[in-house]
């Protein structure tokens, strides 16, 4: 690989645009007016870096975070200033105190009448509250109290010591036609109605565009953020925050007739030039992101052009069909982006069988990541 290459010391790059990201936060929460907009950072902030990510947020106006587990919660905690609200999404851990929480102002979903009962009486025991949400399951039949009726029963029971939030999750708001949107709507409704004073929360990302516009008092986008599409069959209307580039290892024409990849899955149709990159699985890249003979793949773009991955992804390396560019166009060395303003993340990870989200997290650690600010503050 030449010396000079930008990938000369790495395998690729990651490159995040916190000037993007902070850009994204405000339009979202112009769209969630007179409603508040928090910031969803669990899983590393969907794989860009909490540290980096949560305190771009802090600096655009978030005040107010969810995180999915403890752990992620105490990361939060030592980032962000003292009165940042943080939510930890997956509620009361098993093997863990409820103290802990409250002890770092970190506020459980309550999920479950079992989980409120903890939570009921660590608060009588230390003899003060500390914030909590109440998390109603309207559909997703994953975390949440399974019924209003047993929410309320649970509360009449053991009380709701510090809870300031009521929230639950949407299933489908990515497709908006989908019926079972209105049908968690209303149910949502019922539950405001039960408990009128505490504020209220639904939308996800996509779930901030629905037409019904169920924001309510706080909206929790996460994956819109960091430049997922939140409306898969309309343009984007997020700034695209990760671009990932990987150098190219090497070259080669092979004969029609030809395989690459395990399993020799693909076959080529003509006189064909591979370019082989240096990221796989391990970094990241979906496995079944090639193209076979029974499907197309993904595509990356190399000096300007969307090429097809070709062959099944392996786990260190992929394969790119770069016959129709001239070949002084590609040589080891060079970047193919992966993800970026040229290479649509929901477009890739469709094509690869899986979703945007799932790339965002994988991203892998072998990448030089650098972050940088191409918007104003």
């Amino acid at each position: 690989m030449n010396e000079s290459s930008p990938f000369a010391q790495a395998r690729g790059r990651l490159t995040i645009d916190l000037g993007a990201l902070r850009e994204n936060w405000r339009s979202l929460a112009r769209r969630a007016a007179p409603g508040r907009c928090a910031a969803v950072v669990k899983a590393n902030a969907y794989g860009v870096g909490l540290s980096e990510a949560a305190t771009a947020l802090w600096d655009a106006g978030a005040r107010v975070f969810f995180v999915a587990r403890f752990d992620e919660g105490m990361a939060a905690r030592r980032l962000l200033p003292g009165d940042a609200a943080i939510y930890v999404l997956d509620g009361l851990e098993p093997d863990a105190e409820p103290g802990d929480y409250a002890e770092n102002r970190l506020a459980p979903a309550i999920g479950s009448e079992e989980e409120l009962v903890r939570w009921s009486a660590d608060a009588a025991r230390r003899g003060r509250t500390s914030p909590c949400a109440l998390h109603l399951d309207t559909g997703m039949n994953r975390l949440g109290f399974a019924s209003l009726k047993a929410l309320r029963e649970a509360v009449n029971r053991s009380g709701a010591p510090g809870a300031d939030l009521l929230m639950s999750h949407f299933v489908s708001s990515e497709i908006p036609e989908d019926p079972i949107n209105p049908a968690q709507i209303e149910r949502f409704a019922e539950a405001r109605a039960v408990f009128p004073r505490m504020p209220a929360s639904l939308a996800n990302s996509s779930g901030m565009f629905l037409r019904a516009r169920p924001i309510y008092d706080l909206a929790r986008p996460g994956y819109a953020l960091y430049g997922g599409n939140p409306t898969p069959d309309s343009p984007n209307p997020m700034r695209p925050v990760v671009t990932l580039a990987v150098a190219i290892q090497q070259t080669r024409w092979i004969e029609k007739g030809m395989t690459c990849g395990y399993n020799a899955e693909w076959t080529a149709k003509r006189r064909t030039r591979l370019a082989t990159l240096l990221a796989g699985y391990a970094d990241g890249l979906p496995r079944g992101g090639g193209g076979t003979d029974a499907r197309s793949g993904a595509g990356v773009v190399v000096a300007g052009r969307r090429c097809p991955l070709v062959g099944r992804v392996s786990m260190d390396l992929s394969i790119v069909d770069v016959t129709e560019l001239a070949e002084a166009e590609v040589q080891p060395g060079d970047p193919a982006e992966v993800i970026g303003p040229l290479a649509d993340l929901d477009q890739f990870a469709a094509k690869s069988g899986t979703i945007g989200y799932q790339v965002l997290t994988g991203l892998g650690s072998r990448y030089r990541r650098e972050y940088v600010n191409r918007s104003m503050p």
